[in-house]
């Protein structure tokens, strides 16, 4: 069980945000965000659209943004856990114990919710019993790229992340086959261009107007079922499936967890953005109350009072003094400032 004073759940701006705030106030925090990667909606859905709204920059992006904050957080070596959803909390005294889809275990006095929307869950194939085969070879992510050496990789999609990993991993799988829905692609160019290379190549196999008609197999998927605008139906001998068809925001485990919702969002008061549980607190475009704007900078305000209440939870025996981060000692030495 790792034992820690919040427990961020999301990844995004906000969330990033949050940990500066923390750290400042000498408060370690562990995040967990169900992308493989930090940045949440400005990562996954507009990295390169421009943002005009964050006070002194005139223009970013949400990479940029997310580059940045992670480098204002550095100081503080965060711990991420990625690809995992908080599944559970529960109550133990004035902490909470909160569990992840991977089995990971933290004890904390607070839990902040920066969730966004909810969490980013993948689009999965409409193919009857398909859960039998996400805990063998049925993937919707890349976890560890080493697992699909010599392997005949069946990856389905059309945008970045497929492929992104097309690319990749033809470097060394045994064999790839790129199946997608349409002929134009939702990729850059240049990633475009390059799949198209190895095509030309005779490194993948690219089968375009092809969508999945059904998997063959008992607990592992041997056979990639595929057919086209024709009704033609080709069959695919295959290790592993990666499917990337995107992603859908869904607020999940959440609507369990004992909170007040409100249309998918998380009623807070504007005192310390906590819920009607003690030490849980919703930050971000997750969380409503009265006059709440769905903006950014918005998030970072939640997340600065959200982080002074956490400290009071974390350390009860401790004199709370407010201290500017220009003149402060203290807060100079935990961001390494000499």
């Amino acid at each position: 069980m790792i034992k820690t004073d919040a427990v961020i759940i999301g990844a995004g701006p906000v969330g990033l945000f949050a940990v500066f705030e923390l750290g400042i106030l000498g408060l370690n925090a562990h995040v967990v965000d169900n992308l493989d990667k930090a940045g949440g909606q400005c990562i996954e859905l507009y990295p390169d659209k421009p943002i005009y709204d964050i006070p002194a920059l005139p223009i970013c992006t949400g990479e940029s943004l997310t580059k940045n904050l992670l480098e204002q957080i550095k100081p503080f070596k965060t711990t991420f856990h990625l690809n995992q959803r908080v599944d559970s909390i529960t109550k133990k005294d004035k902490h909470w114990i909160v569990e992840t889809s991977d089995k990971t275990v933290f004890e904390t006095p607070n839990i902040i919710i920066a969730g966004g929307v909810g969490s980013f869950e993948p689009r999965k194939p409409p193919i009857k019993g398909i859960e039998r085969f996400e805990q063998h070879n049925l993937f919707y992510s890349v976890k560890n790229k080493k697992n699909f050496d010599n392997q005949k990789v069946c990856i389905f999609g059309g945008g970045d992340s497929a492929l992104d990993w097309v690319i990749e991993l033809s470097k060394t799988a045994k064999k790839i086959f790129l199946v997608h829905r349409r002929d134009e692609f939702r990729a850059a160019q240049h990633t475009v261009n390059q799949m198209m290379k190895l095509k030309d190549e005779a490194k993948i196999e690219l089968y375009t107007n092809y969508q999945p008609k059904n998997f063959a197999g008992e607990a592992k998927i041997e056979k990639v079922i595929i057919e086209n605008n024709k009704k033609e139906i080709k069959e695919l001998e295959v290790d592993s499936v990666l499917a990337f068809f995107g992603l859908k925001m869904e607020l999940g485990p959440i609507v369990n967890w004992g909170l007040n919702l409100d249309n998918k969002t998380i009623i807070v008061n504007t005192e310390n953005f906590e819920t009607n549980e003690k030490g849980i607190f919703a930050v971000g475009d997750i969380c409503t109350y009265p006059g709440k704007l769905k903006l950014i900078l918005c998030g970072f305000h939640e997340a600065a009072l959200a982080a002074q209440e956490c400290f009071k939870r974390a350390k009860p025996d401790e004199k709370y003094i407010f201290r500017f981060t220009t003149s402060s000692s203290d807060i100079h030495k935990r961001l390494g400032i000499k």
